[in-house]
């Protein structure tokens, strides 16, 4: 195949013959060996962001002409900034043709805002993005601790700003300091300050590596374009996210930068960063040894203030003796006297209880329900008389009634006053039936409860209820002496019985007295 020098100098009538693919060929040669580095002025068109396979294609234009654009996804990476449509650019790369459809385009390897005035713009309108958002709101802003214990400073550990921080900090008030390091400048400088922020607030409290309770992202001066990378988007959003206050300090007290507004405090330099996060341990330790003086001196006053309080109060008040003289004859009068009324009380009881039990033998309760049973038959026999005279009587007023009155209505008035009679004896006869009932009732319960009270009842269980040989209940072993006679009851019966071996020493004989009414204790 011919040069392609061959091919432009050659007359028209002595042209060689190429094929579509030999002259795209020529062509993309000759192209990429006239213009192997440009630098295109123009305005982004048509970017829709990278593609699934990283590369970004777009096209460059001005007001006449427009050239298809293409950043490979290796260099795309390594932007310093984000390509934006409508913005106007300075590609830097080489120019080439695409064969398959014949058109040229530019493989851009870096890529920069065309001047400072196009930065600002783009710097303007992303701080209007994001305070509309509410990033920048101070109500999101939270206070800087008065002694942080650790101290989190991300930046380059070459500078001198580490250098300036430690040194400020050891000057007023040493503390721990964990540095991340970082490239404050760059084409990663945003990316690596972004995670060296999530980073930090990453650790646990009580880990391994302590937790700092204060960052600071700090930077010298720098030009607009050195300072870039703290207007990124992504540290912006990376600062908004900490839950640790952070201080910026990037660059010096004139240069601004999109992460100052979100910031909980801004700092003009490094070292005002590191004046503002922590105090001055000698003025500190000044200052609470005074208020220490004073607190003591406060105290002594307060005290000897209250024990003259004290001295003169204790002044007015009586003699414990004369205070306690009174209470204590009344206690030793209400010693001496609760002995006896203890046993006046005790023996009060007893009686009542003895009285009581008297009350509630099973003979009495017999008694009771069978004067009861004998008066509620008698109740019924003189209603049923009661209801039988009642109506003679009716009747016989009826009868001289009606000598006076006419026959008919006297017939009528009788017969009204005959189912009259019959209701109310009807009436009468139920009314006594459940009179009868309750009473019957009231009767079975109290049958029952002498039943239950009864020491009979006791008996049936295998217990044994031992009388001596005048009736008496024998209640301790005490009582018994040798040769007492003893009746022992069972359930089924009785048998006497003749003490042998007794507690009491044996006594005379007595002539046996005639046993009391039939009325046993219940005990």
């Amino acid at each position: 195949m011919k040069q392609g020098r061959d091919f432009l100098t050659d007359p028209v009538h002595n042209a060689g013959e190429y094929s579509v693919s030999e002259i795209s060929m020529a062509l993309k040669r000759t192209v990429e060996d006239a213009f192997g580095f440009v630098r295109v002025r123009g305005e982004i068109s048509g970017y829709r962001g990278p593609h699934s396979s990283g590369h970004a294609y777009f096209a460059l234009k001005d007001d006449r002409s427009k050239i298809e654009a293409v950043i490979w996804k290796g260099s795309f990476g390594k932007l310093r900034f984000r390509p934006e449509e409508g913005m106007e650019v300075i590609a830097t790369g080489k120019l080439t043709t695409f064969p398959g459809s014949s058109k040229y385009q530019i493989v851009i390897e870096s890529l920069e805002p065309a001047g400072v005035g196009a930065l600002m713009a783009l710097l303007e309108e992303r701080r209007r993005k994001l305070a509309a958002e509410g990033v920048f709101d101070s109500d999101r802003k939270r206070p800087i601790p008065y002694l942080p214990r650790v101290i989190g400073v991300v930046t380059s550990p070459t500078g001198a700003v580490i250098r300036d921080i430690l040194h400020r900090l050891a000057d007023r008030f040493p503390v721990q300091v964990l540095v991340w390091p970082v490239r404050v400048q760059g084409e990663t400088s945003a990316a690596e300050v972004a995670a060296a922020i999530a980073g930090f607030n990453a650790l646990t409290p009580g880990g391994a590596i302590p937790r700092p309770d204060l960052l600071i992202v700090a930077r010298g001066g720098g030009s607009l374009e050195d300072l870039w990378g703290f207007n990124e988007e992504i540290v912006v959003r990376a600062v908004a996210a900490s839950t640790i206050p952070l201080i910026s300090a990037v660059g010096h007290e004139t240069d601004t930068t999109l992460i100052d507004f979100v910031s909980d405090l801004r700092a003009p330099t490094p070292t005002g960063a590191a004046e503002m996060a922590v105090p001055v341990r000698s003025e500190l330790i000044g200052s609470v040894g005074d208020l220490g003086r004073r607190l003591d001196g406060a105290m002594l006053r307060h005290v000897e203030g209250r024990r003259r309080e004290l001295r003169a109060a204790t002044r007015a008040l009586p003699r414990l003796d004369d205070l306690l003289a009174i209470p204590r004859r009344a206690f030793d009068e209400l010693a001496a006297r609760i002995g006896r009324a203890l046993g006046a009380n005790t023996l009060a009881h007893r009686g009542k209880l003895e009285r009581s039990a008297g009350r509630l033998s099973p003979a009495s309760l017999d008694r009771l329900t069978l004067r009861a049973r004998d008066r509620l038959n008698a109740l019924g026999e003189r209603q049923g008389r009661a209801l039988e005279v009642h109506a003679e009587r009716k009747r016989a007023g009826f009868a001289r009634i009606a000598g006076r009155l006419r026959i008919e209505p006297i017939a009528q008035r009788l017969s009204r006053g005959a189912v009259q009679i019959t209701e109310i004896d009807s009436r009468g006869n139920r009314a006594f039936i459940r009179i009868v009932e309750k009473n019957r009732d009231r009767l079975d319960r109290a049958w029952r409860l002498a039943e239950t009270l009864s020491y009979r009842s006791v008996l049936a269980r295998g217990f044994a209820l031992v009388t001596d040989a005048e009736g008496k209940t024998v209640r301790t072993a005490s009582k018994v002496a040798s040769g007492d006679a003893l009746t022992i009851e069972f359930q089924d019966g009785k048998i006497g019985a003749i003490a042998a071996g007794g507690a009491a020493e044996p006594r005379p004989k007595k002539a046996a007295k005639p046993k009391p009414s039939t009325q046993e204790s219940l005990f």
